[in-house]
């Protein structure tokens, strides 16, 4: 379905990224890790045309450097950060603004009713109905958030970028949107790639870990057969042990949760 091929980019004169090649089929989704700095974000820039690249970009056999940008953001959608917020739309303009593919060259430009249904949709499934009206300038850093994912979600592509999706996000919601993401990627011919500093969300969201250090692959496969060795190496330190003390810490508060309930009766 979306195949990536020999893929560098950079910023200027220097190569950040280099001959980056991976697969997805329909219905799997890609978590990318690796230290910072070492290309995760830079990576999903090359991908989606924010920064010139060489190597080959498709999308069910079809070159998308080949298309329109309008044509390719019907297709393929990137959520990033957006630090400093500077202009006073709404909630729901901001939301809209995913729709702007299809609403651009349109007589008179103007939403749809399809358009506001699928603005609609993606605010009450991001928990936003309420706050449709708010200036986004008033939004806490979660709701923000949550906003730029509606609009990411609301541009209906077939392939979906995500970096850092669950920065600012509280717990609920962090685990919401990785199950949100597994039931997007179920439906039609979709794919969904995610840049991930939580390891615990990445393994959870993924079906194919892509691995990177100093801009490079050192794994791309299955989630389940992931070279420890190499994440404990890019990592500096043993990854799966930290993960294991972790879990026996949880498992003494679930005990001590138990026993106080068996005093309590």
């Amino acid at each position: 379905m979306f195949e990536i091929d020999k893929l560098s980019c950079g910023y200027g004169d220097q190569k950040i990224v280099n001959d980056i090649s991976f697969n997805l089929n329909p219905g799997e989704r890609l978590a990318i890790l690796g230290p910072n700095g070492c290309g995760k974000t830079t990576l999903l820039r090359g991908i989606t045309g924010i920064l010139p690249s060489t190597g080959d970009i498709k999308l069910n056999g079809d070159d998308l450097r080949k298309m329109s940008s309008q044509d390719r953001s019907k297709l393929m959608a990137l959520f990033t950060q957006m630090n400093n917020v500077s202009f006073s739309y709404t909630v729901m303009e901001t939301v809209m603004l995913g729709r702007y593919p299809y609403i651009s060259g349109k007589l008179f430009s103007k939403p749809s009713k399809e358009d506001y249904k699928i603005v609609e949709t993606q605010l009450k499934r991001f928990g936003l109905w309420e706050e449709r009206n708010k200036l986004i300038t008033e939004l806490s850093g979660g709701q923000l958030q949550r906003v730029l994912l509606a609009r990411t979600f609301a541009q209906t592509p077939k392939i979906l970028l995500l970096d850092e999706p669950t920065n600012h996000l509280d717990l609920k919601f962090q685990v919401e949107l990785v199950n949100h993401l597994k039931n997007w990627t179920n439906k039609e011919d979709r794919a969904a790639i995610g840049v991930f500093h939580d390891l615990n969300l990445a393994l959870n969201f993924a079906d194919k870990i892509l691995l990177m250090d100093k801009g490079k692959s050192v794994y791309f496969g299955d989630t389940e057969n992931l070279d420890i060795n190499e994440l404990n190496r890019i990592y500096g330190f043993d990854v799966p042990n930290y993960m294991y003390e972790s879990r026996l810490k949880w498992k003494d508060l679930k005990s001590n949760e138990n026993e106080n309930l068996q005093k309590s009766l």
